[in-house]
């Protein structure tokens, strides 16, 4: 799937995607989150890690 087709099937730009998938996000909204989930057929957790640093 392109950006660009995840972008319009979650309701978001293509640009606040790409800022997720760049790592430079400093927050993002559950209901974004759960819409990409529910496009991708993921969970929460399949999208985010822990990062100890």
């Amino acid at each position: 799937m392109t950006l660009a087709a995840l972008a319009d099937a979650v309701g978001v730009t293509v640009v606040n995607l790409s800022v997720l998938k760049n790592n430079r996000a400093k927050a993002i909204r559950f209901s974004t989150l759960t819409a990409i989930c529910d496009v991708l057929g993921c969970t929460v957790g399949d999208l985010l890690e822990v990062d100890p640093a």
